[in-house]
């Protein structure tokens, strides 16, 4: 058995400088654009968005702008396993996620826990 949600949509933001796509994106949802001290956060930001929603994310890329969702679970390859089930394809396996295919063309991020309430939220999908 394993847990699965929803946990972020992704802004991946085909952009030379990332702030440009922090600045219109926390301006056109009206929120503020939380950045990190580390390494990586030339890349990545966060939208500081509602407790109980999905974050928002914006990703520096190279291909071109689009969004795509992370899955957030408990347990990746049972998530990945259950999806690929159902039709989905795996596009990349990296250390920490994998990246997936929908039957429709998406693609998108199977990740572990993001969201800090996962564990204890009631909005979790339990699989078997």
């Amino acid at each position: 058995m394993h847990k699965s949600r929803l946990a972020a949509l992704v802004l991946d933001s085909k952009v030379d400088d990332i702030e440009e796509a922090n600045r219109f994106w926390a301006q056109a949802l009206g929120l503020e654009c939380v950045r990190s001290d580390e390494e990586w956060s030339a890349n990545y930001s966060q939208l500081n968005s509602p407790k109980g929603q999905p974050d928002i994310l914006i990703q520096k890329t190279t291909h071109e702008s689009r969004v795509h969702l992370d899955i957030e679970t408990d347990n990746i390859d049972a998530e990945v396993k259950r999806l690929k089930n159902i039709g989905a394809q795996v596009v990349k396996v990296f250390e920490r996620w994998v990246v997936m295919q929908a039957p429709t063309g998406h693609k998108f991020c199977v990740v572990n826990p993001q969201r800090k309430d996962f564990q204890d939220s009631i909005d979790v999908n339990t699989w078997k």
